[in-house]
């Protein structure tokens, strides 16, 4: 028996008239929640009153569109959600911007805007305002996703990566690589066979959580792109401290490093989309560590370095043998194509 053809973005979905306007009633809006209650416009007015407020936006090109644990939709609001976090900012609102290819199934359009509307909700933001376009065939890659997201500084939280101080200790709220590891196990050509899952996740209801117990919270970072290392380098640059980790206690599953030594590759460089950089004082990294473990998201967190006073810019690791090496900011993009 021969296969429905299945339904495909046209150029013409993307042309303003009708077609346009199916694909936003039929497979958009609905995914989001909208029940035809709310005006739709070109742009959202909001009522925000604090003036105390965080921005951001980020764009998502990840390949395949479904991985092991997530997908672009998920990746597009957590992502999003996860820089306001790490600002201190409770995330309100999001905006949606798709690039759409022709060709792409509308089943899977339909299934990566039924998770962005699922993670918008999980995250407790609303999407007030987007975009659709369409591109010819062949000039993208399927489906792109731009969110831009607004919060509110939660408590005049300041966790800005230039905080840190000698002498404050450094904490991570889980598992390290699991989001760039699960990416590559789903591309083909590279042949792993681990299904380990996404760690992709909002991160806000933990990061409140720990705002709450620990208000002094120094700097907070999410480690995605160039992973661990990148966001330990990007906290002693701006800081101008030093940073001291130490290997014994990293949290790496044996997937992720197995993975990585079938690759070529270094833990502390992979991609993580739901876990989270904490530097807080020494006196707080009990409590700090507690509550991380008390959330669903943050039960492999372990205290795993401290910040010192010299020389600037620069992170050691003390390794399992005992001697010590520099942990440097990756220079190229081993996992292209992840986030």
């Amino acid at each position: 028996m021969n296969e429905p053809t299945p339904e495909l973005v046209l150029l013409s979905h993307g042309g303003g008239g009708g077609r346009t306007k199916q694909l936003l009633h039929d497979i958009i809006l609905p995914a989001l929640g909208y029940d035809g209650s709310e005006k739709l416009d070109d742009a959202a007015c909001l009522d925000v009153p604090e003036r105390d407020l965080a921005i951001t936006t980020d764009s998502y090109v990840v390949r395949p569109l479904f991985f092991p644990g997530g997908d672009i939709g998920r990746l597009a609001v957590s992502g999003t959600v996860n820089d306001l976090a790490m600002q201190g900012a409770e995330p309100r609102v999001l905006t949606l911007g798709l690039i759409l290819e022709e060709g792409l199934e509308l089943a899977a359009l339909q299934r990566a805007m039924q998770s962005v509307g699922e993670t918008a909700r999980e995250a407790g933001v609303r999407i007030v305002t987007g975009d659709t376009k369409v591109i010819e065939r062949r000039a993208g890659d399927g489906l792109f996703i731009n969110t831009a997201g607004l919060g509110v500084r939660y408590r005049g939280a300041d966790t800005h990566v230039a905080n840190a101080r000698p002498g404050d200790v450094v904490l991570v709220s889980g598992t390290l690589g699991d989001h760039g590891i699960a990416v590559m196990s789903a591309r083909e050509a590279w042949g792993l066979e681990t299904r380990l899952p996404s760690d992709v996740a909002p991160l806000w209801d933990m990061v409140k959580s720990l705002l709450d117990a620990v208000p002094g919270v120094r700097c907070l970072r999410d480690p995605t792109r160039g992973g661990l290392a990148a966001a330990l380098n990007d906290i002693a640059e701006a800081s101008g401290v030093g940073v001291r980790i130490r290997e014994e206690a990293l949290p790496v599953r044996e997937e992720v490093r197995g993975a990585c030594d079938l690759l070529g590759l270094d833990p502390l460089n992979v991609a993580n989309e739901g876990k989270a950089v904490v530097v807080c004082a020494a006196a707080d990294a009990a409590r700090a560590l507690e509550t991380l473990r008390a959330h669903p998201l943050g039960r492999s967190a372990a205290v795993i370095g401290e910040v010192t006073p010299a020389p600037g810019g620069r992170v050691l690791m003390r390794t399992r043998l005992g001697g010590e090496r520099m942990v440097n900011v990756p220079s190229g993009e081993d996992l292209p194509r992840i986030c």
